[in-house]
């Protein structure tokens, strides 16, 4: 398996995390199953080899180029043959810059990139197949990515909403929405409508998935820490605020997806 990670230049640093890419190939009939929980970041991804297959027929991957808005739960993903995957990971604001629709049209949803970018789609589609490393592909991207951008209208709300996720993250995901909206200069009611329209998802769901990314990026750097020590220090009110959370979240209680899955934080990281 060959996987590969970068970061955006400059100009576009500020709105993407990373680009990252996967070349594997399962002999046969080998099969692998993977979770995917929520991680608080929009992700356009591009199946270049086999697609893989979602387990819940509603979230069936019938595309090569998906735009995925932020996560309600959790789901699985059944991969095969030639897996070959190259990604954007925006930052939970930066997707707002690219696109002119209301994030909230993409939550908890898998839409096909041609639905949002039209004729553009098939050609940065084909550009990417054709590309022979994973530097050019991002070469590729960030070339149309700049484009659109430059057309873009500076958005006086989409400062507010970057302050308020850049407070979320100093205080990962432990503060109230109430601060949050005072920070803005919004009434809470303001505030909730506008973080849904710039990020995707309420500020409480959003919350609740940094919180639980914490935890997680957390027990990675420190494998001896116990569930007592996570729930106090990731801002949960106690175990049983924790282990309903991961539930939603994960589809497992903190035990089991500990015992089960490497902890590895996409938010964090």
């Amino acid at each position: 398996m060959e996987y590969s990670i970068a970061k955006p230049s400059v100009l576009l640093s500020k709105f993407i995390k990373h680009y990252w890419a996967i070349e594997n190939c399962f002999p046969g009939f080998v099969q692998h199953t993977q979770r995917i929980v929520p991680n608080g970041l929009p992700e356009l991804i591009f199946y270049l080899g086999d697609r893989p297959v979602a387990t819940d027929t509603a979230r069936s991957i019938n595309e090569n180029a998906l735009l995925s808005g932020h996560l309600r739960g959790f789901y699985d993903i059944n991969v095969s043959g030639k897996l070959s995957v190259f990604s954007i990971l925006f930052k939970p604001q930066g997707l707002r810059m690219f696109l002119d629709i209301p994030l909230n049209k993409l939550f908890n949803h898998h839409v096909p990139l041609r639905y949002l970018f039209k004729n553009d789609a098939v050609e940065i589609e084909s550009k990417l197949f054709e590309a022979g490393s994973f530097s050019e592909r991002i070469k590729i991207i960030e070339n149309y990515l700049l484009k659109v951008l430059g057309k873009s209208i500076a958005k006086y709300e989409y400062k507010r909403i970057d302050h308020c996720i850049n407070l979320i993250n100093q205080k990962r995901g432990v503060v109230h929405v109430d601060f949050l909206a005072s920070e803005a200069c919004l009434s809470r009611k303001q505030f909730e409508r506008t973080f849904l329209y710039y990020v995707g998802t309420s500020p409480k769901q959003f919350l609740k998935t940094i919180r639980f990314q914490s935890s997680i990026d957390k027990k990675s750097r420190n494998k001896s820490a116990n569930l007592t020590d996570l729930t106090y220090s990731c801002g949960y009110y106690d175990q049983s605020h924790m282990i309903n959370d991961f539930q939603k979240l994960t589809g497992m209680t903190p035990k089991q997806y500990f015992n089960e899955c490497e902890p590895y934080s996409d938010y964090f990281q």
